[in-house]
């Protein structure tokens, strides 16, 4: 066993603000070491997500109590028997949908939808059914395969992919949701020509990252939507080239800019009503795709007969519909290449003890990524 420091989820349900009611508890915890197929990490950092804030404000349950934190990149301390292509002092991002490689999305080609990956995630265990960490000789949970809230921790190896060590860890964390989820939702789920026209509704980490996979498809025009304006300044430094503020008339003005309607419409709020707002925003022929995560209790009220009218296409994308070990390199190297800007999801970085004012400023949507250093 090894003693690491950690922000351990309680329970949750606590009301805003979070620096008050302080729903995640820094302090050590022990960790064991991997076992076959797993890998311990020194964690370098990592962001904090809507999908950790749907946790903590319990709107989408998960076993507590649960080290959070799924967005992270880190370097290797120790693989267990049966790890390859993994060694010690490897630089990684971890992927927070372990696929197994065997189930029969994974066969197809769609490891976002590994159904042991999802079936380990919902219950709160690495891959193949372990729980590393332990308080007072108790397990506590893992979040979504990872728990990268913590300065060491013990993930599955399909969990976790190399990446060239020149890329600072903040940064390289970003890789791991914001940018395989938002580039991935445009080239791997709308997969639009180039020249077609692109709205994006929500500017936080993988809103933006969706303007800029936006940029790199080719699309024009980009319109970023966002009622935060000092988020518009740094959508259009991503790749946008109008900006709204999503009040009234917001759809109207969209097929203004676009000429009858964007071909793609990203919804990256997790709100029913932003994505009926998105749809509403397409064209003809237009492809809409959600993937934020709204309560469970939301539900979405289209026109039906526009589906086949108007051959329009509703799809979701989970992870950007990614293949992380084939879509995180190819990531990286836009981002070293100048195209991905991927800097400017940085909206600030913060202490492991700061955490709970973190999930404050996330949830007023007053800043993209924030990251905390491990």
């Amino acid at each position: 066993m090894i003693t690491t420091r950690a922000a351990v989820l309680e329970e949750s349900g606590r009301r805003p603000p979070y620096g008050d009611s302080r729903p995640l508890t820094v302090g050590e915890v022990d960790l064991r070491p991997p076992g076959a197929g797993e890998v311990l990490i020194r964690v370098g950092a990592a962001g904090l997500c809507h999908s950790d804030l749907s946790v903590i404000d319990g709107s989408r349950p998960r076993p507590l109590p649960m080290v959070l934190g799924h967005e992270a990149a880190g370097v290797v301390v120790e693989v267990g028997p049966g790890v390859r292509g993994l060694r010690p002092d490897d630089h990684v991002v971890c992927a927070f949908v372990p696929a197994c490689g065997n189930c029969p999305p994974c066969q197809s080609g769609r490891p976002a939808l590994c159904e042991p990956g999802a079936a380990a995630n919902t219950a709160g265990t690495l891959l193949r059914g372990h729980r590393p960490f332990r308080r007072s000789g108790r397990e506590v949970h893992q979040h979504l395969g990872v728990s990268a809230f913590s300065e060491h921790t013990v993930v599955a190896a399909e969990s976790l992919v190399p990446v060239d060590p020149s890329v600072p860890l903040d940064r390289a964390a970003l890789f791991g949701c914001a940018l395989l989820t938002g580039v991935g939702a445009v080239v791997n789920t709308a997969r639009p020509q180039p020249g077609t026209a692109a709205v994006v509704f929500g500017l936080g980490g993988v809103g933006l990252a969706a303007v800029m996979g936006a940029r790199v498809a080719g699309c024009h025009p980009i319109v970023a939507v966002d009622p935060v304006l000092a988020k518009h300044p740094v959508a259009r430094s991503a790749g946008a080239t109008h900006t709204l503020d999503g009040g009234p008339g917001t759809t109207e003005a969209v097929r203004d800019l676009t000429g009858g309607g964007a071909d793609v419409a990203i919804e990256a709020v997790g709100s029913a009503a932003v994505l009926a707002a998105a749809y509403a925003a397409t064209r003809r022929g237009g492809t809409t795709v959600t993937v934020g995560l709204p309560d469970p209790r939301q539900l979405l009220s289209i026109p039906a007969v526009s589906l086949v009218a108007e051959e329009r296409t509703l799809r979701g994308s989970y992870l950007g519909g990614a293949v992380p070990r084939r879509d995180i390199p190819r990531y990286v190297a836009l981002y070293l290449a100048g195209s991905l800007p991927a800097d400017l999801l940085l909206g600030g970085r913060l202490k492991l003890d700061e955490i709970n004012e973190g999930f404050d400023a996330l949830a007023t949507g007053a800043t993209t990524r924030q990251v905390v250093i491990l």
